[in-house]
């Protein structure tokens, strides 16, 4: 999969957000079959969910402008409140959720160091990208989890306010800087192999097992089509 998507490299295009009426429709995505058991899930979800606060907020803190600042701190608020959410969930399961969460912290680290960016640009385009995979990767998985636990998290992980605002502001820096497009859009291709390689750790896949591989690469697929819509949608021809 990684392979095929890098084969669709074309050339950034100038950058435009489309309307909400130009998005292709959202396709369900079903992972069901390959839910953790709740308090894996919850534990894996939460750790990541914190990662990526951690990256919304280190982009207020670089922020250009203080509009820049608003919208991301608004980002980084409800990035917070998911991990809250979650981690409601897992306490309410009775477990020790700092030794839990602390299970997922290698590979999730390791991702975060490795897309960090180098500057606001590049680390705010992974907050976007990045960050709506894994968010819609864990919204599609908690369909799996038991009764109203899994109606409690995928309502959790449906509220993204400021995505549209934070996907505007990237819009703006690039059509203020003609030369800022094509670095992003090489950012953005770029850092979706190592979304990938969290995503199949959550998922539980190994290396060469080809009958998970087969089984899952059709939600895999729609994960990175709705990856490539985002960059899209900036104008970043993925």
């Amino acid at each position: 999969m990684v392979e095929w998507f890098w084969r669709r490299r074309r050339t950034a295009a100038a950058p435009r957000l489309k309307s909400r009426d130009e998005s292709a429709p959202a396709t369900r995505i079903d992972l069901q079959a390959f839910t953790p058991e709740p308090e894996e899930f919850l534990a894996r979800a939460a750790y990541i969910q914190l990662t990526i606060f951690e990256n919304l907020a280190r982009t207020v803190t670089i922020a250009p402008t203080t509009t820049a600042k608003a919208v991301l701190a608004e980002a980084s608020a409800a990035s917070l409140a998911r991990h809250a959410a979650v981690m409601r969930e897992l306490n309410a399961l009775g477990v020790d959720a700092g030794a839990a969460l602390e299970q997922h912290r290698g590979v999730v680290d390791r991702f975060q160091r490795l897309t960090q960016g180098n500057d606001w640009y590049e680390t705010a385009l992974t907050c976007h990208l990045a960050g709506g995979f894994l968010d819609d990767l864990f919204e599609s998985l908690a369909s799996g989890l038991p009764g109203e636990l899994a109606v409690r998290v995928r309502d959790a992980y449906r509220a993204r306010p400021a995505d549209a605002a934070l996907a505007g502001l990237l819009a703006e820096a690039m059509a203020e800087n003609a030369r800022l497009a094509p670095r992003l859009a090489l950012w953005g291709r770029r850092i979706l192999g190592d979304t990938l390689l969290v995503a199949r750790d959550a998922l539980g896949i190994g290396r060469g097992d080809a009958k998970d591989e087969q089984r899952v690469e059709p939600a895999f697929s729609e994960l990175i089509a709705q990856h490539t819509r985002r960059m899209d949608a900036l104008g970043l021809s993925a």
